[in-house]
């Protein structure tokens, strides 16, 4: 027992670097699931949005749960039904674009995010054109995730 090392991480979110996430007004912070914490299968972020912000409809390639834990959003789905989430409310993502939604936050919002997977090529959205129901992706932000590469080009 005495050679048991501890792999036990207990820290503050407060203490964590941020980073913008899908458009202004949207921080995200990654729990586990990244170099400083690595995890084999799990991906968990503190999402913070600001009031006002907007994310629009949009799809994930993998499946989630975000668990609502402090302000107040309407959220939509592909259909046009509206929720309204608040805590301590629970939102199972899954694959594809049967189940896109968007966002408008009302009041500051905080999300726990648990994606099923660390592969970043994995943890995108797409937006959907709600006009004719077409997906699209921006080029650099695919690049950035490491979800597109020229490696076969050279």
């Amino acid at each position: 027992m005495a050679n048991l090392k501890s792999t036990l991480k207990v820290y503050n979110a407060d203490d964590l670097k941020g980073k913008e996430g899908h458009g202004k007004g949207h921080v995200q912070k990654v729990l586990v699931g990244n170099e400083e914490r690595p995890s084999e299968r799990l991906r968990a972020s503190l999402n913070i949005f600001e009031p006002g912000t907007y994310i629009p409809l949009h799809w994930h390639p993998i499946e989630g749960i975000y668990c609502c834990i402090a302000g107040r959003a309407i959220l939509k789905d592909v259909e046009g039904k509206s929720y309204e989430i608040v805590p301590p409310k629970f939102i199972y993502i899954s694959p594809g674009i049967a189940c896109a939604h968007e966002w408008e936050v009302k009041e500051k919002l905080q999300l726990i995010a648990v994606r099923a997977t660390t592969a970043r090529e994995k943890n995108i959205q797409f937006t959907v054109d709600k006009s004719n129901m077409r997906s699209f992706i921006e080029f650099d932000y695919l690049i950035e995730q490491a979800g597109a590469s020229f490696k076969s080009f050279y």
